[in-house]
């Protein structure tokens, strides 16, 4: 999820958001390398070049180059959700869709009920937070079945005041004038994540509210550093001289659910929370009315070069200034710097440092302390998803959310033991991070960021294994990797078979193209599928291919890559997060569709992944107007599927039907509530097949 960032910056369009952290390094970029790779399609051979091929030749011609085409049996059975926008969700014919939690929920038997109008920090932090994205179910204790019963993970990535909080207008371009302690408190509580033990009474899900095990994590638990960066010099601040403990998470976008039934809260857009408090006092005065609409855009342009003037003098006199640049920070999306020093940056520069990190939280103990794991490495995390190897270690894949950015994995020092869930709580604490480098011949490259090796030394600023982690996008920057359309959600199969969402990136130019990156100016995204050798995930190779460019195939110029039996309604652009079922099956939600430049929603989707439907897509499930759709999750008897709706309502000036700025008291939609003076709620929904069986059979 993309953020809009400081308010004083003037952005030309939504596709704009979100790349505070600029990476200027002159890497390949995955366009530069796709365009090679595929320009020399007479070099492949084989079963790789058939596969290859198939990413940038239209699946139309590959079919029609067979002569004896046979019908292949539906993988995904149900009738298509039709495309398109209004206030509701829809999902495929004979499937119910019920919302489990919404925002302000109650999660306890004491905890209050929401109230919109009389919100307050401490009833939020005794309901479920906003905007839920990262959506796990983790076994209980007592030997449950999972289908069953279970302990409901979610992560809350952030908050959207004026849809928040009554009477105000849109915060970041009114610089946050209606904001106020009590305000940004609520926040607080409303970031984080949540547990709440679930369970199934007569085929519905339902909340067990009562359950021991639930509990709030927000931006002001305690958690532990942990792993090859804790205790360093980066990480202290004059709240924690030991660099070893911080208060909260942020920005937690999707995540993992590990083997021992723990939860990888993923912290993504970290930087948008720090900002710099610069004195207004000499600035130029902008009047609040003009005759002259150019002489009131060149006032408030002269104010804002001085603000900006001013604030680079700031920032100019603190350490670490290209660390900070290359994460963005600071990003000024909210205004807790102006209560809070610990996000005010030139009072404490290095609390950004510990932000950015995959948090690993134990559900079934509601005392345990969240652990940041800093061996995983510091970005704006998307993800962390995982598989056991062949040989039992673990291998965590992550996308750096950012344009540019790159993709990673982690792969464990020790083995998972299936029979001492103790011996693996400290597992993420030890093994060796990677970034992938995509070569124009279908293969890839591990590269792995270990202080010492290649251009990671001392001289080059990384005095030891905790820099490198600390300065994970420098480190990769110096590594060489190839730089990708926006790394999001990564789906790893027990197969060897990794799936990369790659979101969108309308900044590649033309000449910035390679082969995993294959589109100038790409707004739709594509999926690239990449092999593990012999299914070997912690294999230093790979070899890749493209599954599919997105957008619509109608539009030639897009250059939308579906099999030629998706229909209008099956096609998707901007994918975020994925899952592969219990059966194999590819499902994808995206993020950033526009009412008025597509005509659709976000949603879900299932895509073929081989065989004759080999990128056919069909559409499950459609969200209200402004929503994303974030999950998915199913229970292992794909009986039941776990999906996020979050910020609903967002973006209502790009709905024509809407067409101007949704607030809590004026929304585009109410959903799911519908009730006056309710404002639109994100919400976990369920959705199930009437009468029971499994989903998409």
């Amino acid at each position: 999820m993309n953020r809009i960032l400081d308010p004083r910056r003037h952005y030309s369009s939504p596709e704009d958001m979100g790349d505070d952290g600029v990476n200027t390094t002159l890497n390949t970029t995955m366009g530069e390398v796709i365009a090679a790779r595929y320009s020399r399609r007479g070099m492949l051979k084989g079963a790789l070049a058939v596969t290859a091929i198939s990413g940038t030749v239209s699946p139309m011609a590959l079919l029609a180059g067979r002569a004896e085409a046979t019908e292949a049996k539906p993988i995904f059975n149900f009738k298509e959700v039709v495309a398109g926008v209004d206030e509701t969700h829809h999902v495929a014919e004979g499937y119910d869709a019920n919302v489990l939690l919404r925002w302000g929920d109650p999660l306890f038997p004491d905890a209050p009920d929401f109230d919109p109008q009389n919100q307050s920090a401490d009833a939020q932090a005794r309901q479920l937070g906003y905007n839920n994205d990262f959506i796990g179910l983790v076994p209980t204790p007592n030997g449950d079945d999972i289908s069953q019963r279970a302990l409901l993970v979610v992560n809350h990535e952030y908050t959207t005041e004026e849809l928040m909080f009554p009477g105000l207008r849109e915060q970041e371009e009114a610089g946050f004038e209606g904001m106020t302690q009590q305000l940004v408190d609520i926040e607080l509580m409303a970031h984080g994540g949540s547990i709440v033990e679930i369970r199934k009474n007569n085929g519905r899900w339902e909340v067990v509210r009562d359950s021991r095990y639930n509990r709030r994590i927000t931006a002001e638990t305690e958690m532990e550093i942990t792993g090859p960066a804790a205790g360093h010099d980066l990480l202290k601040t004059s709240a924690d001289p030991e660099g070893r403990r911080v208060m909260g998470m942020l920005n937690n976008c999707a995540g993992g659910v590990t083997p021992w039934g723990t939860w990888l809260s993923a912290e993504e857009n970290f930087n948008g929370y720090f900002g710099v408090n610069v004195p207004e006092d000499g600035l130029p005065v902008v009047e609040a009315q003009y005759d002259d609409p150019q002489a009131q855009t060149k006032a408030q342009d002269e104010r804002d070069a001085a603000y900006l003037a001013r604030r680079d003098e700031i920032l100019g006199g603190l350490d670490n200034l290209d660390l900070m640049e290359r994460y963005g920070v600071p990003g000024a999306w909210y205004a807790w710097n102006r209560f809070y020093d610990r996000f005010e940056v030139a009072k404490e520069p290095n609390e950004p440092n510990r932000f950015g990190w995959v948090v690993e939280i134990d559900p079934r103990d509601p005392n345990s302390v969240p652990k940041k794991r800093t061996a995983l490495g510091r970005m704006k995390h998307e993800g962390a998803e995982n598989v056991v190897n062949g040989d039992g270690r673990l291998v965590v894949y992550m996308g750096d959310d950012e344009r540019f950015d790159y993709v990673y994995k982690f792969v464990t020092a020790g083995a998972y033991d299936p029979d001492d869930r103790a011996a693996n709580m400290d597992l993420l604490d030890e093994g060796t991070l990677y970034v992938a480098k995509y070569n124009v011949d279908g293969t890839g490259e591990w590269l792995p960021l270990v202080h010492g090796q290649g251009p990671l030394t001392e001289e080059n600023g990384f005095r030891d294994q905790a820099e490198v982690l600390i300065k994970t996008r420098l480190a990769a920057d110096a590594l060489g990797a190839t730089k990708m359309d926006r790394p999001e959600d990564i789906a790893p199969g027990p197969d060897g078979q990794i799936y990369v969402m790659l979101t969108n990136n309308t900044r590649r130019a033309a000449e910035d193209v390679n082969a995993a990156n294959p589109r100038p100016e790409n707004a739709f995204g594509h999926i690239v599928s990449m092999i593990a050798p012999e299914g070997d995930h912690a294999a230093e190779t790979f070899n890749w291919t493209i599954l599919v460019k997105c957008g619509d195939p109608s539009i030639a110029e897009i250059g939308a890559t579906f099999s030629p039996d998706t229909t209008e309604n099956g096609w998707f652009g901007m994918p975020d997060n994925c899952v592969i079922d219990a059966q194999g099956r590819l499902w994808i939600s995206t993020d950033g569709n526009s009412a008025e430049e597509t005509g659709r929603a976000d949603g879900l989707w299932g895509i073929t992944t081989d065989g004759e439907g080999l990128a056919t897509s069909v559409h499950f499930f459609r969200c209200p107007v402004g929503a994303e759709l974030c999950g998915p999750f199913f229970t292992p008897d794909t009986e039941s599927l776990f999906v996020g709706v979050q910020h609903p309502a967002e973006g209502g000036e790009d709905w024509p039907e809407f067409a101007r700025v949704s607030t809590f008291d004026d929304p585009s939609t109410r959903w799911p509530d519908f009730q006056d003076g309710v404002p639109p709620r994100p919400a976990v929904v369920v959705i199930t097949k009437a009468g029971g069986g499994k989903i998409a059979v």
